[in-house]
């Protein structure tokens, strides 16, 4: 997916740039990103975007327009501006695999590089890795609210920009969606795509049976029909009459959709009318405001639903809009560091997270340690990115999808549950516990 312009940054990126050029600063720092706490409607995180991330760490570079708006600016020194013209990423990109189920308190990912290029790309990164993480653990509580159903992003038309809704139809699909109604989120990321009708076009034909029919005969492989323009019931009845004389044309009619009213309830009078009318293939597709909630809801009602179009609520995750996210410098030159303000303190060094399985394969815990202090358990934090340059190819959005159902299955029941509990707080061992205190002594 195309970068957008390097200059998509906060302005504190470039004064510090300057400042740190001024003075010849330029060692090795070590940053890493992580949350700081979990909304109150989450049990875990889905961590997501590394992609992304890491396309935008290999194509950095800053062209010759973008340096001649810096220069415009009048905030920047000629030299200093001079200096960007050569920067690329040099440095190494450490990261828990995309579709890792993740805590508080883990760097997610970890940023080793000279200074001024570690520094330069917080804002991206926490731009990237936060919105699709967001989205991602949004949409996973809808796979775990109906398992074996038919969920499609619906998200485009109400995302808060293009790119949004890109990037959300990604999130949702390796969160376990099954496709999506955007065509150009299938042919950047290969998420399939699935789509019917809108109202208007039963309202452009005089006659709702002649708008089905039309329909179906232009699209006889994926004749899904909108059923509910005008009276949700009566349409169901046009829709069995109508099935044989397109059966005699070899035309199936795949399925129905249902957009408004009480979802449930129509569903079940559908299915009945269906049924009765020798059409229980015929599937049952429902849209509208939907959310995990609401979805949990109708199919614990019996409601007789086949799949779900699910937008607005997901792709903006309209109930836990934002993680309390951070990147912050843990080393540098050698030295570890550690940021002691009030309610936003941090582990200092360079750091692991180790998870913990029972006996049974289910997840026991997650450890925080030092990397040079490693404990029982699987590491989480891999080598993406080594001197500039990939170490291996990215895995396939399949594999992503694959390492989410994994991770979630291996959650507790009590984490699972869309009202579950709060998770324990993550471990920190003892060696970084100590490093901290060592720290905090000495300044």
């Amino acid at each position: 997916m195309p970068s957008p312009s390097t200059l998509l940054t906060d302005l504190y990126e470039l004064t510090m740039l300057q400042a740190y050029w001024a003075e010849r600063m330029n060692a090795t720092a070590v940053f890493e990103l992580f949350v700081r706490r979990l909304p109150s409607h989450r049990s875990f995180l889905v961590a997501a975007g590394l992609e992304q991330v890491t396309d935008y760490l290999l194509d950095l570079r800053f062209a010759a327009d973008e340096l001649a708006y810096l220069a415009e600016t009048g905030r920047f020194a000629p030299a200093f501006l001079a200096s960007l013209r050569d920067l690329r990423f040099t440095g190494d990109l450490d990261a828990m695999p995309e579709g890792t189920v993740c805590f508080p308190d883990e760097p997610i990912i970890r940023i080793s590089a000279p200074m001024r290029e570690a520094q330069f790309v917080e804002s991206r990164l926490l731009n990237l890795i936060h919105f699709q993480t967001v989205v991602a653990s949004k949409a996973v509580r809808c796979a775990l609210a109906a398992p074996g159903k038919v969920l499609v992003d619906f998200g485009l038309r109400r995302a808060h920009g293009a790119e949004a809704a890109l990037l959300s139809a990604r999130a949702t699909y390796l969160a376990g969606f099954s496709g999506t109604a955007t065509v150009e989120a299938g042919r950047r990321f290969g998420v399939p795509i699935y789509g019917t009708m809108a109202h208007s076009y039963v309202q452009a034909h005089s006659d709702e049976s002649a708008a089905f029919a039309a329909f179906a005969r232009a699209h006889p492989e994926n004749a899904i029909l909108l059923i509910d323009t005008y009276d949700t019931e009566r349409a169901a009845h046009a829709v069995v009459r109508l099935a044989p004389t397109l059966a005699g044309e070899g035309i199936a009619i795949r399925g129905v959709r249902i957009d408004s009213g009480d979802l449930g309830e129509h569903a079940r009078r559908v299915r009945a009318i269906l049924d009765g009318g020798g059409l229980s293939a015929v599937t049952i597709f429902v849209s509208g405001n939907l959310d995990e909630l609401r979805v949990r809801d109708l199919l614990a009602q019996g409601a007789p639903i086949d799949g779900f179009g699910i937008g607005t609520r997901v792709n903006t995750s309209a109930d836990a809009p934002y993680l309390d996210c951070a990147y912050k410098l843990q080393e540098y030159d050698g030295e570890p560091r550690r940021k002691r303000s009030e309610g936003k303190a941090t582990w200092p060094g360079r750091k692991q997270v180790h998870r913990r399985y029972d006996s049974d394969g289910l997840w026991r815990g997650d450890v925080v340690t030092l990397a040079s202090h490693p404990v029982p358990g699987v590491p989480l934090l891999e080598p993406v990115i080594r001197a500039g340059r990939l170490v291996a190819p990215l895995p396939e959005l399949s594999a992503i999808r694959q390492r989410v159902d994994e991770d979630v299955a291996r959650l507790p029941e009590s984490l699972r549950a869309l009202d579950g509990e709060a998770p324990p707080q993550v471990e920190i061992a003892p060696a970084l516990r100590a490093l901290a205190a060592e720290i905090d002594a000495c300044t």
